[in-house]
């Protein structure tokens, strides 16, 4: 199992925490013993940088970032502070942006919340495919 973990020590800004959890989530998706498709890839990086910048922004900040490849899939943590939920704050139409909880669970196959004492832990997974798995048959 190839599996990447860090604290968030000293990780004050969005794009310096994201910098970091990119560079884990992309060598993970590369290193799989199967091919991660590119799409998955791409959203791989897409659910993490999304998970990390909610729990900077909205999540009391983050804790602890975590990615790891696990039954065939990509498991992604990132626990933060916050009891608060995602999804518990009205869109407000006339800010950008309201739409990262969403495509979280858009692209991801299951997203699960572990509430703790301390915040909660938002875990997303992404499946994995085997070569020419879901590939159209070739006649």
């Amino acid at each position: 199992m190839s599996a990447f973990d860090m604290t968030a020590a000293g990780r004050t800004t969005c794009s310096q925490a994201r910098a970091e959890t990119s560079a884990a989530v992309r060598p993970l998706c590369a290193a799989v013993p199967w091919r991660l498709a590119r799409r998955l890839s791409e959203d791989a990086m897409l659910v993490a940088d999304e998970l990390v910048s909610n729990a900077l922004r909205h999540g009391d900040g983050m804790t602890r970032f975590s990615a790891c490849v696990h039954d065939r899939a990509l498991v992604i943590r990132v626990r933060d502070r916050s009891d608060r939920l995602p999804g518990d704050q009205p869109h407000d139409p006339t800010r950008p942006g309201g739409f990262g909880w969403l495509m979280i669970q858009h692209l991801s196959q299951r997203v699960s919340i572990d509430r703790h004492d301390d915040g909660k832990t938002i875990t997303a997974v992404l499946a994995g495919v085997r070569p020419h798995e879901g590939s159209p048959a070739r006649s």
